[in-house]
């Protein structure tokens, strides 16, 4: 995000007095709040921990357990802990308005046990192998992907205005179904953290008869291992929650490994060199950061009353690789239906425009 649209961005906050609650002040909990703190929120946090929240105080976190007129609140503990603290907050937090989100690396089980209509399930796609309220940067969150998981039950309201927040902070918002992002992770987050885990740990042992090896350790090595430093102790309930997704995509990885092995012992030139230049072109087209630097087009949609049509929309912008600058909902007296207005690339307006069209939905220009 430019630093002149955060600035304006950062006055609308400032003007607004919106108040922040955040539970949990790890890394990602502390980042949070400053990143807030950064676009002039007013921002509380609390954790069980004691010394965490000692240490979130001299961050310049203000520590305090009560919340219940927030406007956001948003839960950074492990994943298995969502659920029982969400119920606790919906019972605390007295605001109609407020949203509440957490930053929990499995989405599933938790939006589907969540009943109250201020959630919608989050997860910012950022981290550090440091730990804890010391290691927290207010730009952690600055050109990283923050997923919101928009279900049948979630309002035009209540995405549009957490996708707001989240832009606010720097992040690029997609969305995607929780089970979508179960799925997704276990491929893009979850297995690495385990294969980085398990290269670290090999490399370990075999040095313990060759001590020379971790000194040999160059880029490669050490950009396939960076993610294991992180905190081992969030990932047992983020595995556990989906182990399923997880299970399935170790198995299919096994197998390429498998056929790595094969091509390797037999001296199969050909089936190695296919395998190493598919995974290279394929590295090659990975997207990079967007830039704000672009010329945006405003999407009119027409969303009736049902429940889904926001997730619906916008899920397949996300499956379509468009990013969404802006969000909107407009209300007039001479229109039933709301309007969602999505600001967008121009380059990408009109194939967004088009898919939507072919799933139903009225688009126009704004």
């Amino acid at each position: 995000m430019s630093t002149l649209v955060r600035r304006n961005l950062c006055v609308e906050i400032l003007s607004s007095g919106r108040v922040a609650h955040i539970i949990g002040l790890g890394l990602i909990g502390t980042s949070v709040a400053l990143a807030l703190q950064e676009c002039n929120w007013n921002v509380t946090g609390f954790d069980l921990d004691v010394d965490t929240c000692a240490a979130a105080s001299e961050r310049g976190v203000e520590i305090t357990a009560l919340y219940s007129e927030a406007d956001l609140v948003v839960i950074c503990v492990p994943a298995s802990a969502v659920i029982s603290v969400s119920k606790e907050v919906s019972g605390n937090l007295s605001n109609p308005l407020a949203i509440i989100t957490d930053v929990a690396g499995v989405k599933n089980s938790i939006v589907k046990t969540i009943s109250d209509a201020r959630f919608i399930g989050g997860h910012p796609m950022a981290g550090s192998e440091l730990k804890g309220p010391q290691g927290a940067n207010k730009n952690l969150f600055s050109g990283c992907t923050w997923i919101l998981t928009p279900d049948s039950s979630t309002t035009a309201d209540i995405y549009s205005r957490a996708h707001a927040i989240f832009r606010e902070v720097g992040a690029n918002v997609v969305a995607v179904s929780p089970d979508q992002h179960d799925r997704l992770m276990s491929t893009a987050s979850h297995v690495p953290h385990l294969v980085a885990g398990a290269l670290m740990n090999e490399a370990t042992e075999t040095s313990q008869h060759d001590a020379v090896l971790l000194q040999l350790a160059a880029g490669g090595f050490r950009d396939m291992t960076r993610i294991a430093a992180g905190d081992p102790t969030i990932w047992p309930d983020i595995l556990f929650e989906n182990k399923e997704a997880v299970s399935s995509t170790l198995s299919s990885l096994i197998e390429r490994l498998s056929e790595l092995e094969g091509a390797v012992s037999s001296s199969d030139r050909d089936t190695l060199t296919r395998l190493l230049r598919a995974a290279s072109v394929s590295r090659s087209e990975l997207p990079g950061r967007q830039s704000d630097s672009v010329e945006l087009a405003h999407l009119r949609i027409s969303l009736s009353d049902q429940p889904g049509q926001l997730a619906r929309v916008t899920v397949l912008a996300s499956d379509l690789r468009v990013n969404i600058y802006d969000i909107e909902i407009a209300h007039t007296a001479s229109e039933r239906n709301g309007i969602l207005l999505l600001a967008v690339d121009v380059s990408e307006a009109e194939r967004l425009a088009s898919a939507l069209t072919d799933h139903g939905f009225e688009v126009g220009l704004a």
